[in-house]
């Protein structure tokens, strides 16, 4: 792979951060329940990933799914979280925090930039449902993000690539944070984007639904969402990793 590309995969166990690894990742994102958009996940999660696995990490810190409109609980709440994950060796984090009107929260964004020092910062999906995508870009330039994971404001990067070039044309104007194109991505989309755009850096989970190791199941009693089975697991398929990774190449 080129030096100047990332892809970057997106896990919530450490076999998954395993599989992609070995499928040829340059970095991983961490989080927990990326079945619902990914949720902070807990430090022991992160230190065995650590332990067992020699790539950067970035950490999702979303206290929850939904929206990014923030109480000021959970927004103390993903400032320790940066503070914790910053002394357990983070290489990053991936954050992102909007006012009511769509518009990012700077006052905010400020103190949890601050208190990531010298981290690589993402500033994730929030991007996708604010009002203004130009003006957010903007202050995530003076803020120092180095990157914004995007789908161009749609349900999917291809949906998306008009503004994702957009945003790349800027990206190369300004020198502003880089362009990570997110959702849907996939080995073809990749091969896609890359006649199409100058963007070089790519997030996925290639995740695939593995059966569960239960042989006695009772059926018919959710944990959380009824539509899933709670004897399928979500995990990176290894193999699409590879795939991908060719693309770039």
């Amino acid at each position: 792979m080129k030096s100047d590309y990332i892809l970057e995969c997106c896990v919530d166990s450490v076999e998954s951060a395993l599989a992609a690894a070995a499928g040829g990742a340059d970095r991983l994102e961490l989080c927990a329940a990326l079945v619902i958009g990914g949720t902070s996940p807990g430090i022991a999660l992160f230190e065995q990933i650590k332990e067992n696995c020699s790539l950067p990490v970035r950490v999702l810190l979303r206290p929850r799914f939904g929206d990014f409109l923030y109480t000021e609980h959970e927004f103390q709440i993903i400032k320790r979280e940066v503070e914790l994950f910053a002394q357990a060796g983070a290489d990053g984090i991936v954050i992102g925090c909007l006012k009511a009107d769509g518009s990012l929260h700077m006052e905010r964004m400020r103190e949890l930039v601050s208190a990531a020092g010298d981290l690589g910062i993402t500033l994730h999906r929030a991007f996708d449902v604010c009002a203004d995508p130009v003006q957010t870009y903007e202050q995530a330039q003076e803020l120092g993000i180095d990157t914004i994971l995007t789908s161009g404001q749609e349900k999917d990067c291809l949906t998306g690539l008009p503004l994702l070039k957009r945003l790349s044309e800027l990206q190369k104007r300004t020198g502003g944070p880089q362009i990570m194109a997110g959702a849907g991505v996939t080995p073809e989309v990749i091969r896609k984007f890359r006649m199409q755009t100058d963007i070089k850096a790519y997030h996925l989970s290639a995740k695939k639904l593995v059966d569960s190791g239960m042989r006695y199941r009772r059926e018919g009693v959710p944990m959380g969402i009824a539509a899933m089975s709670e004897y399928q697991i979500f995990r990176t398929d290894q193999e699409i990793v590879e795939q991908a990774k060719l693309a770039l190449e």
